[in-house]
């Protein structure tokens, strides 16, 4: 079968990356969606059991930084788009282990632009029509101070609610040209493959394009997050751990609507641009989770205020950033983005999928889910 565009997805059987995957496999029938992932704890491919019999879906296990299976991967498919989200992406692991967020996610993105650059370098039309498009993340900003409200308008006039809570903890936000101050191992890692997506761009024009994006919540996320924790906690019982006092506040993007941004700037964005995406969707820490808890006791049929006494203070992070915030208007402006929940009902949403879904989240906190390769794919 000939397939108008042949796109690999890296990170694809992880929390965002399963998200954009069915996105394309099933609005895109025409194009070939090649899944790379490595399927190390974040990666797996039970997210994606609804699409993996798809006529133009193909999986592919290997890591990324082995630079000659990526050359392999490129050529046998002729890939001539790129959406890279595999990364490490935990802050406490980053803390613990640098060495394993610096291996695959500077060395790992840069393995990915070298083999597309050779691989797109070889055609006769070379860089026509192609494009290597890097999601970030928001943290490689750094910090916002919390500052005091200057009446800021709500960037979406949808958006209220979102509105005043951002200007509640200040009107400052990253903007696609606020300076890099990553404060952990892994933000400077996002940092570093940053910075050389974009010297591919200036050094040898390879089309490029970089987003950074705030925190995302929805189904799928590896309960190692703080949603999905919280979630399986309170079904269990269990300590809901709130580092420091709870104050750190963060802007939450629902998942969906994340993987809608992706799909609009990967068709629409222009070549070297940056584009933030944020919900305006700003919580503090302990804020949110007192609607979680409220919501999942609701929705388990518990009594109100059964499981706030689970609510546990525990020493802050090392280097806790104090605030982030996206600023998403460009995005907004140039390509007609929008987020489409509040946060309150994205939440709502995401709360019933998990607890109508606790087989899924049974599996992955026993560790069963990682025997879904063997049981499905090897001897194919």
């Amino acid at each position: 079968m000939n397939f108008k565009r042949n796109i690999l997805i890296t990170g694809g059987a992880g929390f965002i990356g399963s998200h954009v995957v069915r996105l394309f496999v099933k609005k895109y029938p025409e194009y070939r969606i090649v899944n790379l992932d490595k399927l190390t704890y974040a990666g797996n491919l039970a997210n994606l059991a609804d699409i993996e019999g798809a006529a133009n879906y193909v999986f592919e296990r290997a890591d990324i930084c082995d630079f000659e299976r990526i050359r392999e991967i490129f050529a046998t498919y002729g890939i001539d788009g790129v959406i890279h989200l595999a990364a490490e992406s935990h802050v406490d692991r980053s803390i613990k282990d640098p060495f394993t967020f610096a291996r695959t996610n500077v060395l790992g993105t840069l393995s990915l632009l070298q083999a597309a650059k050779l691989y797109w370098e070889s055609l006769e039309q070379k860089f026509e029509g192609k494009l290597f498009y890097h999601i970030s993340t928001d943290e490689v900003y750094g910090s916002l101070a919390m500052t005091d409200p200057a009446g800021t308008p709500a960037p979406f006039s949808t958006q209220a609610s979102a509105g005043t809570r951002h200007e509640a903890y200040g009107n400052a936000f990253f903007t696609e040209t606020t300076p890099y101050s990553p404060h952990s191992p892994y933000s400077a890692s996002k940092a570093s493959s940053d910075h050389f997506v974009r010297a591919f761009h200036d050094t040898y024009g390879l089309p490029t394009l970089v987003t950074n994006c705030s925190n995302n919540y929805g189904p799928y996320q590896f309960p190692e997050k703080l949603i999905p924790l919280f979630i399986n906690n309170i079904r269990h019982g269990k300590p809901l751990p709130v580092y420091g006092k709870g104050e750190n506040v963060r802007d939450w993007l629902f998942v969906e609507d994340h993987a809608r941004a992706i799909d609009l700037i990967f068709h629409k964005g222009k070549i070297a641009e940056t584009y933030n995406i944020g919900g305006f969707n700003e919580w503090k820490n302990i804020d949110l989770i007192k609607v979680l808890v409220r919501v999942t006791d609701r929705l388990l049929g518990n009594p109100a205020g059964t499981s706030d006494k689970l609510i546990t203070y525990v020493t802050d992070r090392l280097g806790h950033d104090a605030r982030y915030a996206i600023d998403s208007r460009k995005l907004q402006k140039e390509l007609g983005w929008e987020p489409s929940l509040q946060f309150e009902e994205g939440l709502e949403k995401t709360v019933r999928w998990y607890l109508d879904n606790q087989a899924w989240l049974d599996n992955v906190t026993s560790g069963d889910y990682q025997h879904y390769y063997e049981k499905m794919y090897k001897g194919r």
